[in-house]
């Protein structure tokens, strides 16, 4: 029911972050009326494909520039997010299962890609041409481990 949805967000315990679940959960009519573990697998859906929409633009970026050091990053940005959008197929047949904190692993190191590949242009000297990216990506990684660790709370 959406009263699960809006506690789920209202657990991030900010306003702000409320409002960025609320319209991340949007993406997916059904998470208005989904369970809480129902909510955790379209959480996962919702962030798979952005990491998917985020290949495609780091695609676009190695077509375009050809600078061999942004190449070099970009190359390692799209295994981080290939390696993602596995990591949610992953995490979602872990909840499922009932397999929460195997679930949360995965989100957790998925969560880690955003940071990863910023970290690859700062240590080049270089500006992020997917910081955008990799900043909404992160917000939806923070929210996709948040609903899946209610997973554990017992109500």
């Amino acid at each position: 029911s959406a009263s699960i949805l809006e506690d789920a967000c209202r657990s991030f315990g900010n306003p702000d972050t409320y409002n960025i679940c609320i319209k991340f959960f949007k993406a997916d009519k059904e998470s208005a009326l989904a369970n809480k573990r129902g909510l955790a697998v379209i959480a996962t859906g919702i962030a798979k494909k952005t990491a998917a929409v985020t290949l495609k633009r780091i695609a676009a970026l190695k077509a375009k520039d050809k600078d061999p050091k942004i190449q070099a990053i970009l190359f390692l940005c799209d295994h981080f997010y290939s390696m993602a959008v596995g990591l949610f197929d992953e995490a979602a047949i872990f909840i499922w299962s009932n397999k929460v904190g195997d679930a949360v692993t995965s989100l957790g190191s998925a969560w880690n890609v955003p940071r990863s590949c910023e970290d690859e242009f700062r240590k080049a000297g270089v500006k992020s041409p997917l910081h955008a990216e990799n900043s909404k990506f992160e917000m939806e990684c923070i929210i996709t481990v948040g609903v899946t660790e209610r997973l554990r709370v017992v109500s």
